[in-house]
């Protein structure tokens, strides 16, 4: 065996880096080394035919901790690995991860204005642009990009969306990307964790206002970043934006599977710590809302059941934690959704009768609520209570009404099919004028 370590500088190690080829750069270096497959095999504690496997995969490997652990045998750099995974854009002349997949921008233009309409416009549409360019085309930062103004910029883009002001975190959010990948560049735990919670904030926001395909790649990176973390809590945050998701594309089983592997990491690491409490609460939550859109009515019970003990352990008010601010008043929430999930209208309405507004400390969790019963409302067939309740989101949080596709939608229903009802009138005018 070689005794040097491979040269990372070389031309066909940047030549693998920049095709993105896993396979072809772990097959690289292990030759570099004078390493045979098994003699990796033995390293790291997998087959010969695993590692070639690998080594052949080359664009669509994806078993993470597996990569992971032949890197650090390897000795492939932090930031090499992550720029061959796709998550180290350092330029706008690098081409961004999903470069294969179709963007919003290459979709039928019949079916990309359908959509637009569908999120009811909550971001100016040159706005929306502006970011899809900057997933894939990372802009250089406006900001200096240090950590102290990372975490500034992060806690800035989480109060626009507590208050569901759209439109200036999707403005904040190249430069916020762009800060965290510069730091992302230390290649170290701590970075990757802080960049993929960047991407998990960004995923829930484009999620909100109805940009699936746009969460996809988001919730993609936050993903890979997660994983070469290390870290079973990112993990599960990243988990929980990706299962948004995957429920908005009509894959909510594969959002059980992906929240329960996150979850089992959770607990695997002891839940000792309130944190990790929280997380754990907040990941059994997260399955039972896939399982009732899923129809899978044991599962979604079982789990939800499961929260509500774990709840009962956590403080009423949150912790310092932004991802997994769990309380017994929002795992009841929870029960609201997943009960509407599965059809149950009354058993919705029963389980969030007790709910109020203070129990939530942010206004987008507050809008949230009211959404939440008017959606359990409506299914029942109570048009009145459902227009009440939606006018009660609008004055805690507009956007919660004004831009979330499904609720837009609930609001005009209402105003085609009873037209005469105050309340009905009095929520149409409210919308329409903020809309204007």
């Amino acid at each position: 065996m070689h005794a040097h370590a491979p040269n990372w500088g070389s031309p066909r190690a940047r030549a693998l880096i920049d095709a993105g080829d896993v396979g072809g750069l772990i097959r690289w270096a292990r030759i570099e080394l004078g390493w045979r497959q098994i003699d990796l095999g033995k390293a790291t504690g997998y087959s010969a035919s695993a590692v070639s496997r690998l080594e052949t995969a080359h664009r669509s490997a994806t078993d993470l901790d597996m990569i992971r652990n032949f890197a650090q045998v390897l000795l492939i750099p932090p930031g090499a690995l992550a720029a061959v995974l796709r998550v180290a854009l350092t330029s706008r002349t690098k081409v961004a991860a999903n470069a294969g997949r179709h963007t919003e921008a290459e979709e039928d233009p019949m079916r990309r204005r359908s959509l637009l309409r569908a999120a009811g416009l909550a971001v100016p549409l040159t706005i929306l642009n502006g970011l899809d360019e900057s997933l894939a085309l990372l802009p250089s930062p406006t900001s200096a990009p240090t950590a102290a103004n990372l975490i500034t910029q992060y806690r800035r883009a989480q109060a626009l969306f507590d208050v569901g002001d759209h439109k200036r975190l999707v403005l904040a959010l190249p430069n916020l990307l762009a800060i965290g990948h510069a730091r992302a560049e230390r290649g170290d735990a701590d970075t990757y964790v802080q960049l993929a919670a960047c991407y998990d904030l960004a995923t829930e926001a484009l999620s909100k206002i109805g940009r699936y395909s746009a969460g996809r790649i988001t919730a993609d990176r936050s993903n890979i970043l997660s994983q070469l973390s290390g870290s079973p809590l990112a993990a599960a945050s990243s988990a929980r934006a990706f299962s948004i998701v995957l429920r908005h594309e009509d894959r909510a089983e594969t959002a059980q599977r992906v929240t329960l592997h996150a979850a089992s990491k959770v607990e695997a690491a002891g839940l000792k710590t309130s944190a990790q409490a929280a997380a754990f609460a907040q990941m059994l939550c997260t399955v039972a809302y896939a399982a009732g859109q899923a129809g899978d009515r044991d599962r979604a019970l079982e789990m939800i059941g499961d929260a509500e003990r774990a709840a009962r352990l956590l403080p009423d008010e949150p912790g310092h934690s932004r991802t997994f601010s769990v309380t017994p008043a929002s795992v009841a929430l929870y029960k609201v959704g997943v009960l509407w999930g599965l059809g149950d209208a009354g058993a919705a309405v029963h389980a969030g009768k007790d709910l109020a507004p203070g129990q939530f400390r942010t206004a987008e969790r507050r809008g949230r609520l009211h959404t939440d019963m008017a959606r359990a409302w409506w299914l029942w067939g109570k048009p009145e209570d459902t227009a009440i309740a939606l006018l009660s989101a609008y004055r805690e949080a507009p956007a919660e009404v004004r831009d979330r596709p499904s609720i837009r939608s609930i609001v005009t229903e209402l105003a085609e099919r009873h037209p005469h009802i105050g309340s009905v009138r009095r929520l149409v005018a409210a919308v329409h004028a903020r809309a204007v």
